[in-house]
C-alpha cells in the first residue's frame, strides 16, 4: 500500500474532514475526525504536505500541526471551488483541496504569525469600536432631529448635543433628555476606548523599523503603517511594486480575449483594509495639492483637472502602493521628487 504524502482538511467548528492521496493523486484514505481526534490523528502519519482552506482558525491550526512535523499549505476557498466534483459536501471539499494543492502553478496564502495575529485583533478592535460610536452618534442625532435639536454630522459635533441636553431652557421631555444622556455617555465611554487603542497602535508602530519608514511618505499615517505591517505578507514576496497593487485591489480589472486589453472597473480583489487606507491618504494629498499645489505634483495637478477626484485617488494609491513597495524591499525612506532631481 502506498504512503500518503498529502492531507486535505475541511476544517469545520466540531467535525473536520480529511483525505490522504500518494504522490500519484490516489486515495489512501477518507476519515472524519473531531477536533479532539484530529491532533492524536496527525501525529500518527508520516511527515507530509497538509493542505487547508484558508479561514479564521486556520492559522491556529497550521501551528499545531507544523509542531507535528508537518508542511502547511493553505489556499484561498476561491481557488478551490473550481476543484469541486459535481455535489457540494464536506467529502468533495477535502478532495477539492487535496487537488488544488497539487498544482504546481497554485497561489497559496501567507502564513500569520501570533505576533501578526495581535497586532490584526487591536487593529479590528479599534475599527469596531469607531463603528460603535458612529451608529450611537447616529442614532443620537436622529431622536434629537425629532426634538428640533439639530447638529452637523461627524464625532466633533457631538459636544452640541450635549450643550442642548445640559440646557433647560431647551424644551426637551425629561425622558428624552435622560435617554440621550445614556447615548452621551456611550459614546465618550468609546471615544476614550478609541483614544487608548490609538496610544498602543502608535506604540506598536514605533517597534516595526518598516512601519516607520512607510511614515515618510506623504499620505501615510501610524494606522496605515500599522495594517501593512499586520495584513501584508513580506513584501520581498512580490517581484515588482505593481504586483503588490494587484494585491491590494488597486489595479483595472480585465476582461481580455484574442490579444485585445479590456480593463474594465478597480478589481478589489485584494486587502480591503490597506486598500481603503491607502485611497484614504491619496484623498488627503489630493487636498493638500489643491490647497498648496507644488511643482512636482504638477501630475496630479494636471489629473484633476480632466478626470473625476475618486479615479485620481485610486491612480495615487496604486503609485503609493508601488512605491512603498520600493521603500520596503530596499530599505530606504521616501524620497520626493524634488530631491531626486536637486
Amino acid at each position: 500500500m502506498s504512503e500518503v504524502t498529502m492531507i486535505g482538511i475541511d476544517l469545520a467548528k466540531r467535525v473536520f474532514q480529511l483525505h490522504g492521496a500518494d504522490t500519484n493523486g490516489t486515495v489512501i484514505f477518507r476519515k472524519k475526525l473531531t477536533r479532539v481526534q484530529l491532533l492524536a490523528f496527525m501525529s500518527q502519519q508520516p511527515i507530509c504536505l497538509v493542505a487547508m482552506e484558508a479561514c479564521a482558525t486556520v492559522h491556529c491550526w497550521r501551528r499545531e500541526i507544523e509542531n507535528l512535523g508537518h508542511t502547511v499549505r493553505l489556499i484561498a476557498p476561491n481557488y478551490v471551488k473550481p476543484f469541486v466534483k459535481r455535489q457540494k459536501n464536506d467529502v468533495a471539499d477535502a478532495d477539492a483541496i487535496v487537488e488544488a494543492a497539487s498544482r504546481p502553478t497554485m497561489r497559496f496564502v501567507a502564513l500569520k504569525f501570533e505576533a501578526q495575529q495581535a497586532r490584526a485583533m487591536l487593529f479590528r478592535t479599534r475599527q469596531m469600536f469607531i463603528g460603535q460610536r458612529t451608529q450611537t452618534i447616529n442614532a443620537l442625532r436622529g431622536h434629537l432631529a425629532e426634538h428640533g435639536v439639530v447638529a452637523p454630522k461627524g464625532a466633533i459635533h457631538v459636544k452640541r448635543f450635549a450643550d442642548a441636553v445640559a440646557d433647560k431652557t431647551i424644551g426637551l421631555p425629561e425622558e428624552v433628555r435622560g435617554l440621550a444622556q445614556v447615548y452621551l455617555a456611550q459614546i465618550e465611554g468609546l471615544t476614550v476606548q478609541i483614544t487608548a487603542l490609538d496610544q498602543r497602535m502608535k506604540g506598536a508602530v514605533k517597534e516595526a523599523e518598516a512601519a516607520r519608514r512607510a511614515q515618510t511618505m506623504p499620505g501615510v499615517g501610524p494606522i496605515t503603517a500599522l495594517a501593512i505591517e499586520t495584513f501584508a505578507p513580506d513584501l520581498n514576496c512580490f517581484r515588482r511594486g505593481r504586483d503588490f497593487a494587484a494585491w491590494l485591489g488597486l489595479v483595472p480589472k480585465q476582461n481580455s480575449t484574442g490579444g485585445k486589453p479590456r480593463l474594465g472597473k478597480t478589481s478589489k480583489m485584494g486587502q480591503r483594509d490597506i486598500r481603503r487606507l491607502l485611497i484614504s491618504g491619496a484623498m488627503a494629498v489630493l487636498q493638500a495639492v489643491e490647497r498648496f499645489g507644488t511643482p512636482h505634483n504638477s501630475w496630479l495637478i494636471a489629473m484633476l483637472e480632466r478626470k473625476p477626484r475618486m479615479l485620481v485617488a485610486v491612480a495615487l494609491a496604486n503609485k503609493m502602493a508601488r512605491g512603498l513597495w520600493a521603500m520596503v524591499t530596499k530599505q530606504e525612506d521616501y524620497r520626493t521628487p524634488a530631491a531626486t532631481m536637486a
